[in-house]
C-alpha cells in the first residue's frame, strides 16, 4: 500500500528517505525520456576523456529521488510540487548508492504549504545534491494499493553497432548497385558510401537515378553511373561488372529480388558456385542474448534436403565470419520428435546425420527442434531435451520460405529486432535491403557483405602465399 501524511499529521522535523542504486539502465531510460544524450552520460569513450574520466548520471536523475520521496512518502499522494532549489555537489556514477532524505523545516497553515530540506548522499556519506523543496501538502487522507511498475526492455542493438565498428578503417568496396531508382535505394547506397563501406557503381536508367537522388536529396556526382534502359538490363549489367572484376559486391536497388537473382543464376553470368544460393538474416533481437541467424526466408521456396545442406553450410560460414567459432544450429519444425508425416522432421534428422558424416562442417547441429526449444533453455528443460543446441541456438534453419519469412517478420515487428540480410552461395555476397528497412539495418546489411568479401580476399591471399 501507499499512504500519505496530511498537513495536520506532519510536524516540523519529520523526515523520510529513499535509497536506490544507480544503474546503466537508469541513465539510458532518463536519456530516452528527457532527450538528453550528452556524451558525458552516454558515450564511454568521450566520458573517459572528460573531467570525471567515467560515465556520470544526469543531475536531474538523482533529483528524481527527491520527487519520489515527496510523491510517495512525505507528504505522499496528493502533494502539489511548488518549487525546488538544488545544488549539485558531487557526480553520481554507475553503481553509486544514493539516499534521498527529506526533512520538514517549516509549516505554513494559511495554504497548507511545507518547506523541506533535501539531501542526497552516496554510499561514502558524501552529499551529492542539496537543496530545498516547497510543496502544498494534502488535506485528505489517501491510502491506495501501490501501482506495480511495468517491465522495461531497452533495445540498444549493440550487436549491429559492433558489426559496423568491425568494418571501420578498411577500404570501401566497389559495389554494383542494380537499379537504384527510388529514394530509399539510392539513399542506402549513398549512406553506405558516406560511412566508408562501399563505393557504389549506380546501374540503371540515368533519368530515373537522377530523379531518385533529387528526391532523396543526396549528391551522386562522385559515383560512376552506367545508363541502361530498364531493371532487367540493370541486373544483367551489375552482374557483369562483378564477373569482370570491376565490382566486388552486388547490391539490390529498387528492382524485384527475383529479377536480380535471375541475372545472377544465368550460366553465362559467371557468378555461380557449387553451392545453392540462400538468404540469411542476421538478427539483433533485444530479448535474445546473442546474435541470431535465420535462414532461408527469402530465396528458396520449398528447399529439398540437398538444398537445405547448402542453406545450413552457407549460414555456418557466415557465423564464422561473425566470430562464432562453432555455431549451434537448430533445424526447426513444429515438434522436437521425428514424425514420418512431417517432412521437416525427417529433413532435420538427415541434416544432423550429414553433419556427423562430415557433409556439413563447422557447426553443431540438432533437430528437429520446435522454436521454443531452440531458443529457450527453460522450454528445452521442460521437454527434457538434452542438447548442446537446444535453448542456445545461434542459427535457426526453417523448413521453407513461408515459415522463415513469417518468423523473421514476427521478430522484427513484434520483438523489435533489427535484421541485416545477405544472399550467399554466389562468388560474391549479394546485399538485399527492403524499403521497410531502417538506416541501421541497411548499413548492417552492407557491413555483413563487406566482412564476408574481406574474409574471402584474406583467405585467397593466404592460399596464394601457401
Amino acid at each position: 500500500m501507499i499512504e500519505n501524511k496530511t498537513f495536520d499529521e506532519i510536524a516540523v522535523g519529520d523526515s523520510a528517505s529513499l535509497t536506490r542504486v544507480t544503474t546503466q539502465q537508469d541513465i539510458d531510460l532518463f536519456a530516452v525520456i528527457s532527450g538528453d544524450v550528452n556524451p558525458a552520460h552516454m558515450d564511454k569513450a568521450y566520458a573517459d576523456t572528460d573531467m570525471f574520466h567515467k560515465i556520470i548520471a544526469h543531475g536531474m536523475l538523482g533529483a528524481g529521488l527527491i520527487s519520489s520521496v515527496l510523491g510517495t512518502k512525505l507528504p505522499g499522494p496528493g502533494t502539489i510540487y511548488l518549487g525546488q532549489d538544488l545544488r549539485f555537489l558531487h557526480p553520481v556514477s554507475i553503481g553509486d548508492t544514493i539516499t534521498a532524505t527529506l526533512t520538514v523545516t517549516e509549516k505554513r497553515p494559511e495554504h497548507g504549504d511545507l518547506t523541506l530540506d533535501c539531501r542526497c548522499t552516496n554510499q561514502k556519506g558524501e552529499v551529492v545534491i542539496s537543496g530545498t523543496a516547497h510543496v502544498r501538502a494534502p488535506k485528505e487522507k489517501v491510502r491506495r494499493p501501490r501501482v506495480e511498475l511495468p517491465d522495461v526492455q531497452l533495445s540498444r542493438h549493440e550487436r549491429l553497432r559492433t558489426l559496423l565498428a568491425r568494418t571501420a578503417g578498411g577500404e570501401p568496396m566497389l559495389t554494383a548497385v542494380a537499379h537504384p531508382c527510388d529514394a530509399n535505394a539510392i539513399g542506402a547506397a549513398v549512406e553506405a558510401a558516406r560511412v566508408g563501406l562501399i563505393t557504389p557503381i549506380l546501374v540503371g536508367p540515368k533519368a530515373k537515378i537522377l530523379k531518385a537522388a533529387e528526391d532523396a536529396k543526396v549528391d551522386i556526382s562522385p559515383f560512376r553511373l552506367i545508363d541502361v534502359p530498364h531493371s532487367n538490363a540493370a541486373a544483367a549489367m551489375a552482374v557483369d561488372l562483378v564477373h569482370k572484376g570491376e565490382a566486388a559486391l552486388l547490391m539490390k536497388g529498387s528492382l524485384h529480388t527475383d529479377e536480380l537473382l535471375h541475372a545472377v543464376l544465368a550460366p553465362e553470368a559467371g557468378l555461380l558456385t557449387k553451392r545453392r544460393l540462400s538468404h540469411v538474416y542476421l538478427m539483433d533481437v533485444p530479448t535474445y542474448p546473442r546474435p541470431l541467424l535465420v535462414t532461408d526466408a527469402a530465396v528458396n521456396i520449398a528447399p529439398t534436403l540437398e538444398d537445405k545442406r547448402d542453406i545450413v553450410q552457407n549460414a555456418i560460414d557466415l557465423a564464422h565470419v561473425m566470430g562464432i567459432e562453432m555455431p549451434r544450429v537448430a533445424v526447426l519444425s513444429a515438434v522436437e520428435t521425428i514424425n514420418p508425416k512431417l517432412r521437416s522432421t525427417l529433413d532435420a534428422a538427415a541434416l544432423c546425420k550429414m553433419a556427423d558424416r562430415g557433409q556439413i562442417t563447422g557447426g553443431l547441429l540438432d533437430g528437429p527442434l520446435a522454436f521454443d526449444n531452440a531458443i529457450s533453455p527453460a522450454a528445452a528443460a521442460e521437454k527434457g531435451i538434452i542438447s548442446q543446441v537446444a535453448g542456445v541456438a545461434d542459427i535457426l534453419v526453417v523448413p521453407d520460405l513461408e515459415s522463415g519469412n513469417m518468423l523473421a517478420k514476427q521478430l522484427i515487428y513484434l520483438a523489435g529486432a533489427d535484421a541485416a540480410g545477405v544472399v550467399l552461395g554466389a562468388r560474391v555476397p549479394i546485399i538485399l535491403t527492403s524499403r521497410a528497412d531502417g538506416e541501421r539495418t541497411r548499413m548492417a546489411s552492407c557491413a555483413v557483405a563487406v566482412l564476408i568479401a574481406r574474409e574471402r580476399a584474406k583467405a585467397a591471399q593466404t592460399a596464394v602465399g601457401v
